[in-house]
């Protein structure tokens, strides 16, 4: 029996910026909040995180400081996937070495492999660390969308334990197919609750960098038979969702913390400011939903 990392929330957490590159203070502070409110575990470095633009030095220092500040409070889950398969290896080995409890790894992305290929790849990754895996299937990102029974394969290795899925179609095949014992989080928070009513365990969440307690509200209702205000709630953030997607993200995540008064900076090129009619929309929606 496979044993999942969390159950509930999960942040993708955003790393912050400032002049000299990663502020790791307000990293840190961000860390304490998160736990504060009710966060079941911190992803860090995802896509969230801007990993696309973090050099190694940073990846790592990012993954060694989250695990220290969170000191074993919560799961520690590092993102330390990569179209390379080597790569890939050499970041889970590292963030295996600092302590972190698990690994999240994305479908590599612009190779275009095959099924085969897939599988290849995250049973290399599998046998280079004795951490467990969540896999990510994210076909908006990578252009290649894993296979429930690629998924099935691979849950057969030991510690291959979940997965974050963006293709909510996979979900009930997924579950037929793997079992009670492998877990499925949601990597869409627009679709939560419904992969929660699919047999699902959570959610690795967007919305938590701005509503954590909400978001680990909808699961913990869930999970304790309160589907009624499980489902008002995830009803209640849906045009904050929307908000938070109406560029690509982490841009209006970030827009939206820095309303706040978070001061987390910019996102790194590519990724620019929000135009001003999107930025004026999330600041409505902000206001309506009692954030600013």
């Amino acid at each position: 029996m496979k044993k999942p990392i969390f159950t509930g929330s999960g942040v993708a957490i955003i790393t912050p910026f400032n002049e000299q590159g990663v502020d790791f203070d307000k990293f840190k502070e961000l860390i304490e909040w998160h736990i504060a409110e009710g966060t079941d575990a911190i992803i860090v470095c995802g896509t969230t995180g801007e990993s696309a633009t973090l050099p190694m030095d940073e990846h790592k220092a990012l993954i060694k400081c989250c695990v220290e500040q969170v000191n074993g409070r919560i799961p520690v889950i590092a993102g330390a996937g990569s179209n390379d398969t080597r790569h890939a290896i050499g970041t889970s080995q590292y963030a295996e070495e600092v302590g972190a409890d698990a690994l999240l790894s994305v479908v590599p992305y612009y190779n275009k492999t095959t099924q085969k290929g897939l599988y290849e790849h995250f049973k290399a990754i599998a046998s280079s660390t004795n951490l467990p895996i969540i896999l990510y299937n994210v076909p908006g990102r990578t252009v290649l969308d894993m296979a429930p029974t690629t998924v099935k394969a691979l849950s057969e290795i030991e510690n291959i334990v979940g997965i974050k899925e963006c293709n909510f179609t996979h979900v009930g095949e997924i579950r037929k197919l793997c079992g009670p014992d492998f877990a499925i989080y949601s990597g869409e928070d627009a679709n939560v609750l419904p992969l929660l009513a699919m047999g699902g365990l959570g959610v690795i969440s967007v919305m938590a960098n701005i509503i954590p307690r909400d978001t680990h509200d909808i699961v913990a209702k869930f999970m304790a038979g309160d589907i009624e205000g499980s489902r008002e709630l995830q009803l209640g953030v849906l045009d904050l969702v929307h908000a938070l997607f109406i560029e690509a993200s982490p841009s209006p995540v970030k827009e939206a913390m820095n309303m706040m008064g978070m001061g987390v900076g910019n996102c790194r090129l590519p990724l620019v400011p929000m135009e001003p009619v999107n930025k004026e929309f999330l600041s409505r929606t902000l206001k309506a939903y009692g954030l600013i």
